[in-house]
């Protein structure tokens, strides 16, 4: 029996990279200062997917709603195996909180046939862990969050292994399912040579036209969208047209969609800046390094 996978994956700013260039002025997060990465636990589920696809066969589909530059974490998803790729981005998204962001998935997920949908338990930028039961919520199915393991799949009926902080859960129903995935549930795989190479000029519509318009600076409207079908035509008979939905293809509720979708309001914005009392420059030389050694090893902070 064959098992099709939904992966609803995201690009966030490398939370890991923050500097003092990171903050705006007024307290907001400078995603521009930021490198975007592949959400790290959608990268555990997107693994847990394709090793599912491995042992039982079906298809993995790869969900990312966000701006166009959302699509390299799709092309990636590619070369790690996944089998399609979708982008939902449209303009009444913007500013949307985890309830919007849910209700918006569940109106593509519902586009397509699954038997397992595999969230990453949250996103580093936001940390809420909220999207993936919301999800499971507007979809009407049972899930599992916080899965460390898949212990079994038979007969549609799966056992995960949860982790409760202080234990784990050893849990078991019946497909259709919604799966929260942890980072500590597997080591994900590295994109592979033929897939890479067979994907890398994998694009989304939407790209295809402003890389149009970016080669023809002096070719109107018309011009423009003429150029562009022909890419995507030539795109879509490769295999190589990355699928991309708005709000009126999801006949989406616009009264559940973006900000006015979105009951979560931010009242104040604090902006921390961290402060050395006493600080010490480390010349970038064999030598340098060494006396800092040293120093540390003198002072006992290191042994």
């Amino acid at each position: 029996m064959t098992y099709n996978c939904i992966v609803p994956i995201k690009q966030v700013p490398d939370t890991k990279r923050i500097t003092g260039e990171a903050m705006n002025d007024d307290g907001t997060v400078n995603r521009g200062a930021l490198p975007a990465i592949f959400n790290p636990e959608d990268l555990n589920a997107l693994e847990l997917a394709m090793q599912i696809k491995d042992k039982f066969g079906g298809k993995v589909t790869a969900i990312t709603m966000g701006l166009p530059a959302a699509s390299a974490i799709l092309r990636e998803s590619l070369y790690r195996g996944a089998d399609e790729a979708i982008l939902i981005t449209d303009k009444r998204c913007a500013a949307s909180d985890t309830l919007a962001t849910s209700y918006i998935l569940s109106c593509a997920v519902k586009k397509l046939d699954y038997d397992i949908v595999l969230c990453g338990r949250q996103a580093i930028d936001g940390d809420t862990a909220q999207v993936g039961p919301q999800l499971a919520e507007k979809l009407s199915i049972p899930q599992i969050t916080y899965v460390e393991e898949l212990i079994s799949l038979e007969d549609r009926t799966i056992v995960a292994k949860r982790n409760i902080g202080n234990g784990w859960q050893e849990v078991k129903c019946r497909l259709p399912v919604l799966l929260t995935v942890i980072g500590e549930a597997n080591e994900p795989r590295v994109s592979v040579a033929k897939k890479l190479m067979k994907y890398k000029k994998a694009r989304t519509p939407i790209e295809i036209e402003m890389q149009v318009k970016q080669d023809n600076a002096g070719a109107n409207d018309n011009e423009v969208k003429q150029l562009a079908k022909r890419k995507m035509d030539d795109l879509q008979e490769k295999g190589l047209l990355i699928k991309q939905w708005d709000l009126d293809y999801l006949k989406a509720d616009l009264q559940w969609c973006g900000r006015d979708g979105s009951p979560t309001k931010v009242h104040r914005i604090q902006s921390v800046v961290l402060t050395a009392r006493e600080s010490k420059m480390v010349e970038p030389t064999d030598q340098g390094v060494a006396d800092m050694i040293h120093e540390l090893i003198k002072d006992k902070t290191i042994s």
